[in-house]
């Protein structure tokens, strides 16, 4: 951070990059921004572009801007040099040992999560279909000090050493405005005719693995491809060249002094370059957007493979399409299994894509017909942590499960959950945050909810009466379901019967304040026994939910998941690895905590005229189960009664 003195903080002018004021305040909480469009006296100006950690364009809307970079600063010295990596790698006494380490693993970070640049392009398929081979980087986004565009003769310059160099054959010329200017397009034809492999779109970071080494005009790609550790000639000046790390052609500066690769990634990436949170509308770190731009590059690929959704309910469909969105465009929605099936075969030169179907409301025949065809079938739940309200509420999702083996709350199937928490590694700085979600879970008193697991006490009047033969003793309260109790799903027990069993009922009171105030919890499947972990109570399972077997329950069913887990384990796969969030504000894919922190903003879980028409029926349904319960008990409930 640029230390502005004591007094009053630096006036600065901004351009180049439009930039709402709150992002501003974000991105320079240390300056003092003033309008204008130039420096004048004791005001620099700095021109700004995107730093290398930016969203992908479909989410601009929403995410803004993630990263700024001077490309250059005017005006008489001051603070804001420190914002132009050119001018930050002029100066010397800024490399100290606590920060070449942290740029060096920042560095070695970002190659290998790929979430630089415009990682969000689609992948290999342009490229030659094997072997390696030298990359010419006839276009690419400017960097700091490299100018907004490259001249002719730089390009054709560089062109031209390329074919000297190498066999065309092997040479591949990424191109992305391969029509204009005329001499360009001649000059790319030329290289065509020889053999060379013109493209005009790929991910740089596929395009940078294979090649051997790489001819750039200072742009961004080239400096990705020197953090890479490629041999890259340069032909244009940089902030990157001169030092000593790239091939330079005649005509680039040289800086009179070397520098090795970590420090200039530092001055570029750690020193010049600010970083904003985008829900928070804050200062963020290299490391914490690079992260975040993991996980949207995570789920980016997943998205793509998805074609169409089917089975989701129209008051959904708006909330699925943001979590499934990607840069290849939104799955369309479809109400049939054939029609499903249809619109994932098409286009029928690509590979068939997959089939998205929500989990409890799959059309008889999918899973058939999916089969059959090949096509790759993803079940679709809510999430654990979801909206304020009940789920049959038509509140929307925070979270969304996507799973391609089955569904966590199915012990019929194996789960991608459940061969995530058997297989999955978790490393130290994955439990410590593990560890600080629970923390804020319990804080804050958030509740989760589950659906079903499977076991032999299949019912809540089954369950009240084996609890109780088990503690005789006991105070027992019963928490019936909240969409039990809604009227909502099935299983209620009428109010006399539950009480021949348990000392009191409990409607109204959250889980977590019963939690609170308990030594241990009996459950079928409900996600309360993982809460129950989660305050460190002990938790009786009689059914067979994702969170037991692990050896943190007692398990009335024998079940061997072939390993141990600690509570911080169990933590990390099912909230953090497995389910994906989606920040009810930006639209945009984010981490659990981010769901917490809006659940204290009641405006944005209000409920419009759907949830409230959907309570009342609820309420009417629950009216009418407690009729018929009166007037014609079941027969377990008749043989208790006379008892």
């Amino acid at each position: 951070m640029i230390v502005s003195g004591a007094t009053a903080p630096v006036r600065l002018r901004l351009g180049g990059l439009p930039l709402a004021p709150a992002a501003v305040a974000a991105l320079f909480p240390d300056f003092r921004v003033e309008p204008g469009s130039a420096a004048v006296a004791e005001v620099p100006f700095a021109s700004l572009g995107e730093g290398l950690l930016r969203a992908p364009p479909h989410t601009r809307g929403a995410a803004g801007c993630l990263s700024a970079v001077a490309l250059a600063v005017t005006g008489s010295p001051s603070p804001a040099d420190r914002l132009d990596p050119a001018l930050v790698l002029a100066e010397r006494g800024w490399e100290s040992p606590d920060l070449m380490q942290r740029a060096q693993a920042a560095r070695h970070a970002l190659v290998a999560h790929r979430a630089a640049g415009a990682w969000w392009l689609a992948g290999e398929e342009a490229l030659p279909p094997d072997g390696e081979y030298t990359l010419v980087l006839w276009a690419e986004p400017p960097v700091p000090g490299s100018g907004t565009a490259s001249a002719e003769d730089v390009l054709a310059a560089m062109l031209d050493a390329a074919l000297a160099e190498n066999p065309p054959e092997r040479i591949v010329v990424l191109a992305p405005n391969r029509t204009k200017p005329h001499h360009s397009a001649a000059k790319l034809a030329a290289a065509a005719s020889r053999g060379a492999h013109v493209i005009s779109a790929v991910e740089p970071w596929a395009a940078i693995e294979r090649a051997t080494q790489v001819y750039s005009a200072g742009g961004e790609i080239g400096f990705l491809a020197l953090l890479a550790g490629r041999p890259v000639a340069a032909f244009r000046r940089s902030f990157y060249t001169g030092w000593g790390l790239t091939r330079d052609a005649a005509g680039v500066p040289q800086q009179g002094f070397a520098r090795p690769i970590d420090e200039v990634f530092a001055a570029n990436c750690l020193i010049a370059t600010r970083y904003r949170d985008p829900f928070r509308n804050t200062p963020a770190s290299f490391e914490d957007t690079l992260a975040l731009l993991a996980e949207w590059r995570r789920v980016e690929i997943a998205n793509r493979q998805v074609a169409v959704c089917v089975g989701m309910s129209f008051w959904k469909r708006r909330r699925v399409a943001d979590f499934l969105r990607s840069a290849a465009g939104t799955p369309v929605f479809r109400r049939t299994a054939a029609d499903a099936v249809a619109a994932a075969r098409r286009p029928a030169k690509t590979e068939p894509r997959a089939i998205a179907v929500w989990a409890s409301r799959m059309p008889s025949g999918l899973a058939e017909m999916a089969g059959r065809h090949r096509l790759p079938l993803i079940r679709v739940e809510d999430g654990f942590v979801r909206s304020v309200g009940l789920g049959a509420d038509f509140l929307p999702p925070a979270s969304l499960v996507f799973d391609a083996g089955g569904m966590y709350y199915d012990p019929r199937s194996r789960s991608d959950l459940e061969v995530l928490l058997g297989e999955a590694e978790f490393p130290p700085a994955l439990i410590e945050r593990a560890r600080r979600l629970t923390a804020q879970l319990v804080a804050r008193g958030v509740t989760l909810s589950v659906l079903f697991g499977g076991g032999e006490t299949r019912t809540n009047l089954a369950l009240l009466e084996r609890v109780r033969a088990a503690n005789p003793d006991a105070f027992i309260l019963y928490k019936p379901h909240p969409d039990v109790a809604a009227g909502h799903r099935k299983g209620a027990v009428p109010e006399a019967l539950a009480r021949r069993f348990a000392d009191a009922i409990v409607q109204d009171a959250s889980t977590a304040a019963l939690l609170s105030c308990i030594d241990e919890l009996h459950t079928m499947t409900s996600l309360a026994g993982f809460e129950a972990l989660l305050r460190h109570r002990q938790v009786t399972v009689y059914g067979r939910p994702f969170y037991a077997g692990w050896g943190l329950t007692a398990d009335m069913l024998a079940i061997d998941r072939g390993r141990r887990l600690s509570l911080d384990e169990l933590v990390a796969g099912a909230l953090i690895l497995y389910p994906r969030y989606l920040d009810p504000v930006t639209r945009l894919p984010c981490g659990p905590e981010v769901i917490i922190e809006r659940l204290d903003q009641p405006e944005l879980w209000r409920p419009g005229m759907l949830v409230l028409a959907r309570r009342l029926q609820g309420a009417l349904a629950r009216r009418l189960s407690e009729m018929r319960a009166s007037l014609l008990p079941s027969g377990l409930a008749r043989q208790k009664l006379r008892q």
